[in-house]
């Protein structure tokens, strides 16, 4: 009799028994991501504050310069680690876990491991953080935690990596989607890279010209072999899910993922041109990073066609506008990151604030851009309950996009314009340091844009903690939509 009714009509239980099967994967979920996701907005507000204090600095030198833990010396890789582990990692990992949980449309698996996890790596975060407070930074980017907080974190992340091939072992049958690619690979890409740069540079350390080698190596892959794929996976997931329409193309987003694997390994050599390297090296890093134009476009290819026809869905929808911005600064970045690489530019851009503004636009305007509009998405369906205020997601989004572009527009000009001073031989070395002066007063008014984005957002993802305001009937939009049926959240 059964089986005879389910015959009849089908489709209502069959999206009942899937609408209930999210659910309760949302609820297996909810305590490792929330705990990820707490944990990165304390490290965000901390690395910002560390950031707009180091900005400072570049035109105040004699700032705070008092006390010792305050020196520009110990602030900005503060500023820079706390944002790398801290936030990008933390929310990253998050991100990851949801989405891992929906894509294998599994309940979620040792809750346990993740929550260990989670608990140590952020012990791991604060104790480099101190370490590099307290004068035991290595003085090595991206690599500046103490050598005895470094194993903290890789203990956490391998908690986290065997986690993820467990999860994709026992993910329900069927189809293997594009953003579970780009996911298992970062989960087993990172710590392989921070093993091996902890290896070789801290814990048993090469010596010489290879240790600028080995730390490009880790730097640059790091942003391309972990941020960039769960960057990724995140918009090729919630763009479909909120047009409700599939990626564009399945077999685009295989030749953008296998591309982004083959050649951006062998990125980040380009940034030591003219030193003592061998030529074979740096030759095989400015064509692999003029091939990642093939990855780019093809994602950007599968980005754009889904979108297109609904690109007033970012009139409304917070997860979309977030996203959407995310994945175009994908595009600039990235094309710029190939372009520097061309000798040519490189002589000019090369030990300037050019370089830096690269890096700001690829882990903000990209990844943390990105990981907003995931935020957005996902934690009403761990809370069960909507985003209180419409209006403050709308001051977070113009005060990040604000700030970002403000940031990257007076990094670049500044930098190139330094740049081609420091190459002219009749200019002094002083004279280059005064043109980018008033660049740096820019970039610290940027950083307070920034700085109150983060705060308004810490402030919007409380009040959703504690449920504040009345409660929603459907998702909290920015616009109202020109069609009705966007009106119904969707799961």
């Amino acid at each position: 009799m059964s089986s005879l009714l389910d015959s009849l009509n089908p489709a209502p239980r069959t999206d009942a028994i899937a609408c209930a099967e999210r659910a309760e994967i949302d609820r297996s979920l909810r305590a490792p991501v929330l705990l990820f996701f707490v944990s990165g907005i304390a490290w965000l507000l901390l690395g910002s504050l560390l950031g707009l204090l180091s900005a400072v600095k570049m035109s105040m030198p004699h700032f705070l310069d008092s006390a010792d833990w305050l020196t520009f010396g110990r602030v900005r890789p503060a500023h820079l680690n706390t944002v790398i582990y801290g936030w990008a990692s933390s929310v990253g990992i998050g991100v990851g876990i949801w989405l891992m949980g929906r894509l294998c449309r599994v309940a979620l698996r040792h809750r346990g491991l993740l929550i260990a996890a989670g608990i140590i790596w952020n012990m791991g975060v604060a104790a480099g953080t101190i370490g590099i407070l307290a004068g035991q930074s290595r003085s090595i980017e991206w690599l500046e935690f103490p050598g005895w907080a470094t194993p903290v974190l890789f203990i956490a992340y391998a908690l986290i990596g065997v986690w993820g091939v467990i999860m994709f072992r026992f993910r329900q049958p069927g189809h293997v989607y594009v953003s579970q690619w780009y996911l298992l690979a970062a989960f087993l890409w990172f710590p392989w890279l921070y093993a091996t740069a902890n290896v070789l540079l801290i814990w048993h350390p090469v010596q010489g010209s290879v240790v600028g080698a080995v730390n490009w190596w880790y730097g640059h892959n790091v942003l391309g072999l972990w941020f960039t794929p769960i960057g990724l996976a995140s918009a090729y997931y919630m763009i479909p899910k909120v047009l409700g329409r599939p990626v564009h193309s399945y077999y685009l987003s295989m030749l953008g993922f296998w591309s982004l694997a083959l050649f951006y390994s062998w990125n980040g050599m380009h940034h030591l041109i003219g030193g003592p390297f061998p030529a074979w090296m740096i030759s095989a890093s400015v064509v692999a990073s003029v091939m990642m134009f093939i990855p780019v476009i093809t994602v950007a290819i599968n980005h754009h066609m889904t979108m297109r026809g609904h690109f007033d869905y970012l009139k409304w929808s917070p997860t979309l506008r977030f996203t959407v911005l995310g994945a175009m600064t994908y595009t600039a970045v990235s094309f710029q990151g190939s372009l520097m690489a061309i000798p040519s530019l490189n002589a000019i851009t090369h030990f300037t604030d050019y370089t830096i503004g690269h890096a700001h636009l690829g882990l903000y305007g990209f990844f943390t851009m990105t990981m907003f509009g995931a935020m957005y998405y996902i934690v009403p369906r761990l809370v069960g309950w909507e985003w209180p205020s419409a209006r403050m997601i709308r001051w977070h989004f113009w005060l990040s996009a604000s700030g970002i572009a403000l940031m990257f527009a007076a990094l670049t000009l500044g930098g190139f314009l330094q740049g081609l001073e420091l190459n002219d031989p009749e200019v002094s070395f002083i004279t280059s340091v005064q043109i980018v002066a008033p660049f740096r007063v820019v970039r610290t008014f940027a950083g307070i844009l920034l700085m109150a984005a983060h705060l308004v957002f810490a402030v919007l993802f409380i009040r959703m903690l504690l449920r504040h305001g009345e409660r929603r009937e459907g998702p909290t939009l920015l616009a109202n939509p020109a069609s009705p049926e966007v009106s119904t959240p969707a799961v």
